[in-house]
């Protein structure tokens, strides 16, 4: 340490004795350059030490860095000031940016319903499950630092930025540094800070790349080589931890990692001239949500070497320049797309996903919308583009790299009061048949065995076609009045509830044309085998038309043909929690043809709608507010797809209708109108109180006797908790209804399938 310091006052003294020297001979100032080192979220500290370097009048000349440090210091090379990326980065979500979370608005409704029913999904190849490499493919920061580094999309030599700059990687198959000076900025900065099994690698130049702190996270010698004269160097890489701090499968990849680049920088700390090294060791790699007082540790440890900083702004008789301000980019024309590695995915399928037209000016929140279309879709590892200029406006040149695992296995569990316990198995084989195409199928064990196989070949912006096949069952207690009115059926005053089998075959195929992953118009045909029986009335087997031998009494045991259209519009940002946007849910069925198991068919039409949005009121409590209802239409005596209102969940059958205060299948009509209110307060992350309450108009002839417009005849309230678990909502809700006495608790756990 003495030596060290001896070196700075002789180094300060040259400078001095070159300032005089300036003053006579003219010859050029210093050459500084800064060196930034990896550190993961303790990289925000480089922020705090460029304020203070700043504000000291330093100029710096050339910039290299790695990881975190490539990231931060590319930006300031491309001409951002501290201050600014100051605000940058205050106002970044970084847990979202690191997860890859597609936003919901990005997925098909193909696309919606997978992610929103499976729990864990694993590659599945050759019969043999193997997992992930990595967490995320680093998609949405790479989608912000096009758009951040979008003044300097043009420059392919690094050293003709504004200050020249470079940047460190690793080559993962041999183990060497990878100096990264020229491409793509923003490709190349992703690359230096791919941190192993938390992101993809990358690959640039056919060389596949990881982080750059793996071999060299603090790149002094390379800036040396760019011609500086002076280092500053800002440290805030991990120390080796002890065994209490190695909690967690990230700090146990650091530690290892760490082992090497601990060692080279007690001899690189020594030849950095200007060495800042921030208190950071409370805060770990993850710790983005402690931003602010990561950047407040960086500007400490800078004024603490300030005098230092000043002695070097004086020898280099630098006036300061403000920089100019960079305007954020908000919108492009793509003239021209260029499309590599698509193999299984055609250009029509791709150029769909992104949404947009080539010589129309469009803002970038389109193209990220776009690019996050294409990652939804699950279909590709990596998703690179570049923007370059073509003199009319610019070339999108989008390098694909398709995933090449093209089966998974799903799954989930969940139980309700209705379905009860239920676990669910999926096998998905993308590229089924041909190229665009997904098969699905969804085999659920538990107390009642389901299954829904799906096939889905996605066009893009041309018309998509579906098939589904999906089997349904369950039981219910219910009134025995409701199947008395319904089926004719002789009256017993020993009975007054009856345990109702419910059993639906649904065969459907459908063309469906989607308009930027929210809106959809979808027409098609079914086939339904539907089945209403009981194992209580067996008994009266022989006058309800049951054998002598059997053990179940059948109300409805016939096939029916139908055609149907659908318009939807989902801007919701969450299925079950949501916090913005729209819904619109119109379906519409004419059912043309019966085996007539009652003999009572007539051709006749259900038609039914859902209106709902979202209002935040105050901080963390939002209304959601909906209205609902649907009509039969027909002088048909059909009474198995009358509406039927109670209990509480999601993807029920047929026109079976949530409704709290009541049990499962308990208001019977063809026709009605439904008003539903929930305030949820997300008390914490990932915590809801929910208070529900809704009321409706349930009846025959609803809407033909005007009694739709009236005061409600049924109202109910729900006061629970909900809960964002791996599995899906957990949810609990005590009901009630000041109409009739019982009040219930409904249970929901997992995702709806």
């Amino acid at each position: 340490m003495h030596n060290k310091r001896i070196k700075i006052t002789l180094v300060f003294v040259l400078l001095g004795l070159l300032g005089m020297a300036q003053d006579q001979s003219n010859d050029p100032p210093p050459k500084v350059g800064l060196v930034l080192s990896g550190g993961g979220a303790k990289g925000l500290a480089h922020i705090g030490a460029l304020k203070v370097i700043e504000e000291a009048g330093v100029k710096v000349d050339y910039i290299g860095g790695t990881s975190m440090g490539a990231i931060v210091g590319a930006l300031y090379a491309s001409g951002y000031s501290a201050k600014e990326l100051d605000s940058i980065f205050r106002v970044t979500d970084f847990t979202e940016l690191i997860q890859d979370n597609v936003p919901r608005g990005a997925k098909t409704f193909y696309e919606k319903e997978n992610s929103e029913k499976y729990a864990l999904s694993l590659p599945f190849t050759n019969f043999k499950v193997s997992f992930p490499q990595a967490i995320s493919g680093g998609q949405n920061i790479y989608n912000e630092l096009v758009r951040l580094l979008f003044h300097v999309k043009d420059v392919n030599d690094f050293n003709k930025l504004p200050i020249p700059f470079l940047c460190m990687a690793t080559n993962v198959e041999t183990g060497e540094q990878v100096l990264l000076d020229h491409g793509y900025l923003p490709e190349a900065i992703v690359a230096s800070g791919t941190f192993p099994s938390l992101f993809e690698p990358s690959e640039i130049e056919e060389a596949i790349l990881i982080d750059g702190g793996v071999v060299n996270n603090y790149p002094i010698e390379r800036v040396r080589a760019m011609g500086a004269d002076f280092i500053i160097g800002v440290d805030v890489q991990h120390d080796l931890a002890t065994r209490e701090s190695l909690s967690s499968a990230t700090e146990i990849l650091l530690q290892i990692n760490n082992y090497r680049t601990v060692n080279d920088m007690k001899k690189k700390s020594e030849e950095t001239d200007i060495y800042i090294r921030p208190a950071i060791d409370e805060f770990s790699v993850i710790d983005f949500g402690r931003s602010k007082d990561i950047v407040k540790s960086g500007e400490e440890a800078a004024k603490a070497k300030i005098e230092e900083l000043k002695k070097i702004a004086e020898a280099q008789k630098y006036a300061p320049d403000p920089r100019k301000r960079i305007q954020g980019m908000d919108s492009l024309v793509v003239n021209r797309m260029i499309i590599r590695g698509n193999d299984q995915y055609t250009r029509g399928y791709i150029k769909g996903k992104l949404r947009f037209n080539l010589a129309e000016k469009i803002a970038f929140d389109d193209l990220k919308q776009g690019i996050n279309n294409l990652s939804a879709t699950g279909n590709f590892r990596a998703i690179r583009y570049e923007l370059v200029s073509n003199g009319l406006g610019t070339d999108l040149i989008l390098k694909l790299k398709e995933n090449p695992t093209k089966m998974f296995i799903k799954m989930s569990a969940h139980y309700d009061d209705l379905y009860k316990s239920a676990a669910l198995i999926n096998l998905t084989k993308k590229n089924f048949l041909m190229k665009d195409d997904v098969a699905s199928f969804d085999f659920i064990l538990g107390d009642h065995i389901r299954y829904n196989m799906q096939y889905y070949l996605d066009k893009g912006y041309y018309w998509s076609l579906g098939i589904n096949s999906k089997f349904t069952d369950f039981d219910s207690e219910i009134d025995f009045s409701l199947i008395q009115g319904n089926f004719n059926v002789p009256t017993d005053p020993n009975i007054r509830t009856i345990s109702l089998d419910v059993t639906d075959l649904t065969n459907q195929i459908y063309l469906q044309t989607v308009l930027r992953e929210e809106f959809a118009f979808t027409i098609g045909a079914e086939h339904k085998l539907l089945k209403y029986s009981t194992r209580t009335l067996n008994q009266l087997g022989e006058d309800l038309e049951a054998t002598p031998t059997s053990e179940r009494t059948y109300f409805e045991n016939s096939n029916y043909f139908s055609g149907f259209g659908k318009i939807t519009l989902d801007t919701y940002d969450d299925k079950y929690f949501p916090t913005k946007g729209l819904l619109f849910d119109s379906d519409y069925h004419v059912y043309l043809f019966s085996s007539d198991f009652n003999d009572n068919f007539r051709e006749f039409s259900i038609a039914k709608g859902r209106l709902g949005t979202v209002i935040p009121l105050v901080n963390r409590l939002i209304l959601n507010v909906e209205a609902s209802g649907g009509v039969k239409l027909g002088t048909s005596e059909v009474t198995s797809f009358d509406f039927v209102l109670g209990g509480f969940g999601n993807d029920f059958v047929n026109n079976f209708v949530p409704f709290f205060g009541y049990d499962f299948l308990s208001i019977p009509g063809n026709s009605f109108v439904k008003a539903f209110g929930r305030l949820d307060y997300n008390f914490a992350p990932k915590n809801h109180i929910l208070f529900s309450a809704n009321f409706a108009n349930v009846a025959d002839d609803l809407f033909r006797t005007g009694d739709w417009f009236t005061q409600p005849n049924y109202s109910g309230y729900g006061l629970g908790y909900g809960f964002e678990s791996f599995l899906g909502p957990v949810q609990v809700y005590y009901s009630w209804s000041p109409e009739i006495k019982n009040d219930s608790i409904f249970f929901s756990v997992g995702f709806w399938f």
